[in-house]
């Protein structure tokens, strides 16, 4: 009876193949040789039923081939984000684990801790709380791209910033231009976080332009945002437009507009923030804010192969059918 033959090794398809070891592991990965090398290498791993050992891999690297990527997925746009940076990601020949920290600073820190735990290589994160100290415990061998706002308690993380100060003033130029002097400002609910920089710059960009804003946080999932919104449009002195500071919450004044009988934009003008792809889809069309997310994704990954700069966003405004003058 023959023995069951042994897990086949690096050096077992470097031998078939006629390659050395390192030129072996170069086709695998599809990052060096030319493309006649690279497929004969990987049709003699599968005939051979080679697989790479990711314990072997670690300790021979120090690297583990993972990265982390974390942000708040009931926020529409941050999930399609998500996918945006994995494809990326598996792209450069890394993967991603993906959590959601859903809003919440408690849950950042323990999602922190078990990437820690498993020795991510790096981490692209949408931070809850970007000043907090449990960024800290991602240690310096571990590479953190921070998106949207910089981790001030963790000098040495990469950043890719958003100009919030610009698209906040812009969304209300907008409205003000329009006629637009009572606005609303419908904020995602972060249950202990400090005000994120657009919720704290908002105020002040109101004043400077006249606006007597009316200011609220809900949830940053439509369908529980819809009720409180209600309270917002309801009673005489309602306001004439609002600006969401996220497509998700713009798709719950919608609704909550519907429920009241007040039509778009006829009696309620309203911007959002991010330009989802339902912006597009929803009647009217919905005035946002829009990133360049390809460009972001990129800076983002980039980040984590070579740290260094900051690479600043501006979104632009997207005019569509749901605002209008007064």
């Amino acid at each position: 009876m023959s023995r069951q033959q042994g897990r086949r090794t690096l050096q077992d398809l470097a031998t078939a193949a006629g390659l050395s070891l390192a030129a072996t592991s170069y086709a695998l990965r599809g990052i060096r040789g030319s493309p006649a090398t690279i497929l004969r290498v990987r049709q003699l791993a599968d005939e051979m039923g080679y697989t790479v050992d990711p314990i072997a891999r670690a300790l021979a690297s120090g690297r583990t081939g993972w990265v982390g990527v974390s942000g708040s997925l009931r926020d529409l746009w941050q999930q399609d984000f998500s996918v945006l940076l994995t494809r990326a990601l598996r792209g450069k020949g890394r993967f991603a684990t993906i959590a959601d920290a859903d809003a919440d600073p408690a849950l950042e820190r323990r999602i922190i801790e078990q990437f820690a735990a498993q020795r991510v290589d790096g981490a692209l994160v949408s931070p809850v709380d970007p000043t907090a100290d449990y960024w800290r415990l991602l240690g310096p061998e571990v590479t953190v791209v921070s998106i949207g706002d910089a981790l001030t308690a963790r000098p040495g993380s990469g950043s890719v910033l958003f100009d919030n100060a610009y698209g906040v003033r812009t969304a209300f130029a907008h409205l003000v231009e329009l006629g637009h002097r009572r606005i609303g400002l419908l904020a995602p609910a972060l249950p202990s976080t400090p005000g994120r920089p657009a919720q704290l710059l908002a105020p002040e960009i109101a004043e400077a332009l006249g606006v007597d804003l009316v200011a609220i946080s809900a949830p940053a999932a439509t369908d529980e945002a819809v009720e409180i919104v209600a309270g917002l449009l309801s009673g005489s002195h309602r306001p004439t437009g609002v600006f969401c500071l996220s497509d998700s919450l713009a798709f719950a004044v919608y609704r909550a507009a519907r429920e009241q009988g007040l039509r778009i934009p006829e009696d309620l003008s309203v911007i959002g923030y991010d330009d989802h792809q339902l912006a597009v889809l929803v009647e009217p069309g919905l005035t946002t804010m829009a990133w360049d997310e390809d460009a972001i994704v990129q800076a983002a990954v980039s980040q984590l192969e070579a740290p260094g700069g900051v690479p600043l966003f501006r979104p632009e405004l997207i005019v569509r059918g749901s605002t209008c003058a007064i």
